[in-house]
């Protein structure tokens, strides 16, 4: 096969809407995104706290460990907890996450089955508050979260790791979703650069569309070989109208939601992003622009939509069949 006849042209791009990293720059982002109001998301903690204060489930706080005098209190402040998650407040990309399943008399046992030491433990949270995980490579903070316990519907969807739904949001809209969903190559993490799989999710209905992993289609999770077409979010009108009321949290008018299913709590919102990727595309199979542009085209109008309005037009607007 010719090389070339590998990759698609920029009109063939253009046709099917998919939006290139410099337009989502200049056109959305720049556009919509007030840059006073980053903080509010690039920091896990603030966003967890806005998030409270708009009535909003998240993970339970442990306790954020904010100096070096502090590194080794972590044991104390795990002891009552059988799992848990440390992971940096300005972190990015899943970088610097460290999830403890279990842990007992100073040993601590990854989703892997590794264990680690308090020593492992202790030079983690350094790290983090040295900055090697966090944007810019700024002083962070290091959070402690309780594990998620995840439905068991996703059992067989997701490798040693807890899947999230990424939900694009525009203008309070909710335009395409995607879950993550992590496998052996990911390490356990959700992010698709590292190897998860990523399941495109219809809007309307919360069934899955396709599936990619390494950007090529899929029809099995590579671990754990369950048919990725079978898989249908629960509860998806609650975590979409969710997803959507972040609009209303942050006043960012683009960005990126991950929200994750807890078995006993529900839909609880676990990060926000205001420079989200563009991979949902691909695990879609089709571009965000044609959806960004239908919303910016409603106008204004005297009533300003609530949450539950804007996610029944969006599902009744973009819907899809699935494309296994």
């Amino acid at each position: 096969m010719n090389l070339l006849a590998r990759f698609t042209s920029p009109n063939k791009l253009k046709e099917r809407g998919i939006m290139g990293m410099n337009k989502r720059n200049h056109s959305y982002i720049g556009r919509y995104n007030d840059r006073s109001l980053y903080p509010l998301v690039d920091d896990k903690l603030k966003t967890k706290f806005i998030a409270q204060q708009a009535g909003a489930t998240v993970p339970d706080l442990i306790g954020v460990i904010d100096s070096q005098g502090s590194v080794k209190k972590i044991h104390d402040m795990v002891k009552d907890w059988p799992g848990f998650v440390i992971k940096p407040a300005q972190g990015s990309g899943g970088k610097g996450i460290l999830v403890i399943v279990k842990h007992k008399d100073g040993i601590y046992v990854k989703p892997s089955g590794a264990e680690i030491n308090k020593q492992d433990v202790e030079r983690h949270i350094t790290n983090t508050l040295a900055g090697l995980f966090s944007l810019g490579g700024k002083n962070d903070v290091a959070m402690v979260e309780n594990l998620i316990q995840f439905d068991n519907v996703f059992d067989g969807f997701s490798f040693e790791g807890v899947p999230d739904v990424r939900v694009i949001v525009f203008k309070g809209y909710p335009v395409m979703a995607m879950m993550r969903c992590s496998t052996s190559a990911s390490d356990g993490k959700a992010n698709l650069h590292q190897g998860a799989v990523g399941v495109g999710i219809d809007i309307a209905s919360g069934k899955a569309v396709r599936a990619v992993q390494f950007n090529q289609p899929i029809e099995h999770h590579p671990d754990t070989d369950r048919l990725l077409s079978e898989l249908q979010v629960p509860n998806w009108n609650k975590l979409l109208t969710l997803a959507a009321s972040a609009w209303e949290m942050t006043g960012l008018g683009y960005m990126g939601t991950d929200m994750v299913l807890d078995k006993v709590k529900g839909p609880m919102v676990l990060e926000l992003n205001a420079r989200p990727g563009l991979a949902i595309q691909i695990a879609n199979g089709c571009g965000l622009l044609p959806r960004l542009r239908h919303i910016e085209n409603i106008g204004t109008s005297a009533h300003t939509p609530t949450p539950e309005e804007r996610v029944a037009y969006a599902a009744h607007q973009f819907g899809v069949k699935p494309k296994f």
